[in-house]
């Protein structure tokens, strides 16, 4: 899935840059306004690459967008996807069902220590995984249980 996600000029743009500091493949940008960050969505195994040694390249792009810039390494599947998503915190499993309304709802447990690092500061963490599950696999609600 994934396919006819159109990008702006804009994140064109920033995925140009991103890739030129990077030197990694960008699969998807978003550039969310409301919690003034830019995430982008890189090949497997880069994630680590586009960071940078020390977040090098992360503070450059920050400093270059003015906002904060945020990155997931991209996955076939959802709970992957999810799973990456919300970084470093344990995610131990994901469950998609479907609710009696026909929307599509994640689940994820996470280690409980780690329930407030999947939430993220302002929900950051948990809006990130809603917003590239239900961009890539239609999924409505992310919850973590």
């Amino acid at each position: 899935m994934g396919m006819g996600i159109k990008l702006t000029e804009r994140e064109m743009k920033y995925i140009a840059l991103f890739e030129s500091i990077t030197g990694t493949t960008v699969k998807d940008c978003i550039i969310d306004d409301n919690l003034n960050r830019v995430i982008f969505l890189v090949k497997p195994g880069q994630a680590g690459l586009a960071v940078g040694r020390n977040g090098i390249n992360v503070r450059r792009l920050r400093e270059l967008f003015k906002k904060d810039v945020e990155i997931v390494e991209y996955a076939e599947s959802v709970e992957q996807l999810i799973k990456n998503s919300l970084f470093p915190a344990r995610v131990i499993a994901v469950k998609v069902a479907n609710t009696q309304d026909k929307r599509k709802v994640a689940y994820v447990s996470v280690h409980p220590s780690d329930k407030g690092l999947a939430i993220g500061r302002e929900g950051r963490n948990i809006s990130r995984a809603k917003l590239l599950a239900k961009r890539y696999f239609g999924i409505d609600k992310v919850t973590i249980v």
